[in-house]
């Protein structure tokens, strides 16, 4: 029996993670559905706005601001110019594929769900359904898919982990505001973390095989010229 190779184990990896948390996201569903989930989403609501005040107001209104709209606009142009004047094309069609295909995708699942959103202590007005949340979606995939480019390219361990900090604090921010200022039940916001993990996950894994077998082609073709 061939032992399993290290990209092998990559993907392997990835299909069991990406497993795991669509089931959790499935458990997270069936909970909504049989409306099994709202003492949870009371008690964490009720906590986070315990907190208002118009200092933190202001703060969740900018952190909501750059989970959508124009600000992840101008985030995905900045970083997709950067990979095209580095000539990473594969790079660039992954990122922009990756961040395009989960936006598509939060709109089929609200569809799905039809979840209607919090009614009660709105500080700012949303549309459209709650269930996953389109902004902790959008900021676990934008950010995420960000994080792995970055960290794949830097060479130093201490600049990894700062990146990988900042992004999981710009994440959980942009959920919590979302909660804080009234659109979302953290429900919503813990499915679009789930459902996109399970989307980076699986996608990175097929990515990174992609590069193993076309790493290794080009191995044996320069093998066979030479």
């Amino acid at each position: 029996m061939k032992a399993i190779s290290g990209q092998n184990k990559v993907l392997l990896r990835s299909f069991v993670i990406t497993l795991i948390v669509v089931g959790l996201f499935t458990w997270v569903a069936l909970l909504i559905g049989q409306h099994r989930i709202e003492a949870f989403d009371n008690r964490i609501t009720d906590a986070i706005q315990g907190l208002r005040s118009d200092t933190l107001t202001a703060w969740m209104k900018r952190f909501t601001a750059i989970g959508a709209g124009t600000p992840v606009i101008i985030i995905i142009a900045l970083f997709a110019a950067g990979l095209a004047v580095i000539g990473y094309r594969r790079e660039l069609l992954f990122y922009l594929g990756i961040i395009g295909l989960s936006g598509l995708l939060n709109v089929l699942l609200k569809q799905i769900f039809h979840r209607a959103r919090p009614d009660i202590s709105r500080i700012i007005e949303a549309s459209g359904f709650s269930f996953p949340s389109g902004h902790s979606m959008s900021a676990f995939t934008l950010y995420g898919i960000t994080i792995y480019f970055v960290w794949k390219h830097l060479r130093y361990a201490w600049l990894r982990l700062t990146v990988i900090i900042l992004g999981s604090f710009l994440i959980l921010m942009i959920g919590a505001s979302r909660i804080y200022l009234g659109v979302h039940y953290p429900s919503d916001v813990i499915g679009g973390y789930l459902i996109s993990g399970a989307w980076l996950s699986i996608s990175i894994g097929l990515y990174e095989r992609f590069l193993e077998r076309r790493w290794r082609s080009r191995k044996l073709r320069a093998r066979a010229t030479g």
